[in-house]
């Protein structure tokens, strides 16, 4: 879900905060099931489970609708925040979904951001990171004291067991496409 350019950012403490707040109320409706989410500067990767299309769709317009009026409302502004329809992909491999959870969970990895804490890498804290069960090494980070969790467990076989055929992810794991060998042409 991307928003309307010129708009705040949801990285910034007021933007995260607001949708952190309206992801932990709209995680569980209409047979929508929010699994993992991130929030990036100008738009938001979620993983969800649904019933159906319409549960899928009308979950996501929930979400956006409560994101949209918290978002005006904190930004002191009318009018759309969001600048088009979402958009959405179905799963339906262990491997597609691991890769996935791995985009979405570590995707300011993707955009190149690195978060340390102690010296060592750890996940994004914009997203339902210490809510994961599969990180490495052992390597979970700890959910903040008193905060309920904005995501619900996942109940889909691939979900919850398919993509750990695939191994688990790492906290350092960069998503995305692999460079190759530079391409070599002919003269």
């Amino acid at each position: 879900m991307k928003l309307r350019r010129g708009l705040g950012r949801l990285r910034s403490r007021p933007g995260a905060r607001v949708v952190w707040h309206c992801l932990t109320r709209g995680r569980e409706r209409f047979g929508f099931r929010l699994i993992q989410f991130s929030i990036q500067g100008d738009h938001l990767h979620l993983i969800a489970e649904a019933a159906d299309r319409q549960s899928l769709a009308r979950g996501i317009q929930g979400l956006a609708v409560r994101v949209a009026k918290r978002l005006n409302r904190a930004w002191g502004r009318k009018g759309t925040v969001f600048a088009d329809r979402y958009h959405d992909r179905v799963l339906r491999s262990p491997r597609e979904v691991r890769s996935a959870l791995c985009y979405v969970l570590n995707n300011g990895l993707h955009h190149g951001q690195r978060f340390v804490r102690a010296g060592r890498p750890c996940a994004d804290p914009l997203s339902s990171a210490p809510w994961f069960p599969g990180w490495s090494d052992g390597v979970r980070p700890t959910p903040p004291a008193g905060v309920p969790p904005p995501v619900v467990p996942a109940r889909c076989w691939l979900l919850t067991r398919g993509w750990w055929q695939h191994g688990a992810i790492r906290v350092d794991e960069v998503p995305g496409p692999r460079p190759g060998p530079p391409l070599r042409r002919r003269l």
